[in-house]
């Protein structure tokens, strides 16, 4: 398997965790039977074979153009996941020397913005297509579509043919997509029970992966794999269920915090696509019953080996409020420290060692210090950076965290606190 998950280090017992888990059998009975006409929706997104031809064919249509620059327009769900997977796949600094460069329009940020339109303009001053992607699974989020119709404006002063320089990802018979048809824009549809958070696997993420060249299928085949995993009934080969049972039980007795330690740069955006994934899922007012519980998990993003020089004291000295999970990898490339033996009085034993040893070894030594220190973790290692490993990763994700609701007793697919900050925005904007 491309995703392997421990925890010997969780500092939980066996007997309550293998009772938390008989716990899940049921929902995992539910989310087996998970299609587009339930709430597990997004489960079943890597099996819709007419989903992947029809994206498919949009992308030919689209590569005729041979876009420049490409310029997805979305906010929260509707490109946190897609930001994750291209930078994990293609890294952090894809835009240096690759075409089409990607650029994400998500905040009403006029400095942001401004910054993209210039990008924009310079391409279409050069007489090279840029290909416009708006994403909103309601299809009247505030931000994406004032952002939409200041791009809009820009690429029809320049194109005659602009609207086939644009794609629509929404729900089907939302106003977006009811103004779309009617300009003509090209649309993918985000199947109704499929909520933003839960999304990536959908066209909203699976288009532009295409566009850039990402394999989606073994992307979706990762994802698929995991699936099965995480479905099993078989507890103790079901990751899913034992990390949801872990990050609950430590919930219960004070700890709220759980960081992603992501030894691996290019997978920081993965932490900030969970982060919003836990954030959304199971912080709740109330509970399936309505009673209020404020119930919610704080999830926090570090970055290996940066964050140990700023936040590791805090980790294994301050409160023992924080369940922690290390994200590790195979790195692509390696480089070795040069034999210069004038430097082993700044640093021993370095000259000539892989980076990934020295990686290997601060990772190892940290684990080490948390273990001296009481400090509860699990792991999860992806076997290379790839489609396949980054698929399952984002899968076991999003089962573990269907879980994690049940064993809370909240809705995993409802935001009724985020609809009270859009409801107030949209009085003031009418005032």
């Amino acid at each position: 398997m491309s995703v392997s998950f421990t925890y010997r280090d969780a500092r939980i017992s066996q007997t309550k965790l293998h009772t938390t888990v008989n716990r899940l059998i049921p929902e995992i009975k539910r989310v087996q039977k998970a299609s587009y006409n339930n709430e597990y929706a997004s489960v079943f997104l890597p099996q819709d074979k007419k989903q992947i031809r029809i994206i498919k064919t949009l992308i030919k249509e689209k590569n005729k153009f041979k876009p420049a620059l490409i310029v997805v327009i979305g906010i929260g769900g509707s490109n946190l996941g897609t930001i994750a997977v291209q930078e994990a796949l293609l890294g952090k600094a894809y835009n240096l020397h690759n075409s089409p460069r990607v650029l994400y329009a998500d905040a009403v940020d006029p400095d942001e913005l401004f910054i993209i339109e210039t990008e924009m303009r310079l391409q279409l001053k050069k007489r090279k297509n840029v290909l416009l992607v708006a994403v909103s699974k309601s299809g009247h989020t505030t931000e994406t579509i004032a952002n939409f119709e200041i791009f809009w404006q820009i690429l029809k002063k320049y194109k005659k043919d602009a609207h086939k320089h644009v794609v629509v990802i929404t729900d089907k018979n939302s106003y977006l997509w009811t103004l779309a048809h009617e300009s003509a824009f090209s649309t993918l549809e985000i199947p109704l029970h499929v909520g933003g958070r839960y999304s990536v696997l959908s066209p909203v993420g699976l288009f532009p992966f295409c566009m850039l060249g990402i394999n989606i299928d073994a992307l979706l085949n990762g994802a698929d794999l995991m699936r099965r995993k995480c479905v099993s009934t078989n507890i103790k080969q079901n990751p899913a269920a034992i990390g949801a049972s872990i990050i609950y039980l430590h919930n219960k007795h004070g700890r709220n915090i759980y960081d992603h330690f992501l030894f691996a740069t290019d997978l920081e955006s993965v932490g900030k696509w969970y982060r919003q994934l836990m954030g959304e899922s199971i912080g709740k007012k109330k509970n399936k019953k309505g009673k209020i519980v404020n119930a919610g998990i704080t999830p926090t993003v570090s970055i290996g080996s940066v964050d140990l020089h700023s936040m590791a004291q805090l980790y294994l000295g301050g409160p023992q409020d924080k369940l922690t999970n290390f994200v590790t990898t195979q790195f692509n490339h390696n480089y070795s420290v040069p034999n210069y033996k004038e430097y082993d009085v700044l640093v021993s034993d370095l000259q000539k060692k892989p980076l990934r040893k020295i990686m290997s070894a601060i990772i190892q030594g940290v684990q080490i210090a948390y273990q001296k220190n009481k400090r509860p973790y699990t792991e999860t290692t992806l076997t290379r950076k790839d489609e396949e490993s980054v698929g399952a990763f984002l899968q076991l994700k999003m089962i573990e965290m269907m879980y994690i609701a049940f064993l809370l007793d909240v809705n995993p697919f409802d935001q009724p606190s985020v609809e009270m900050y859009k409801k107030e925005t949209r009085r003031l904007l009418h005032e």
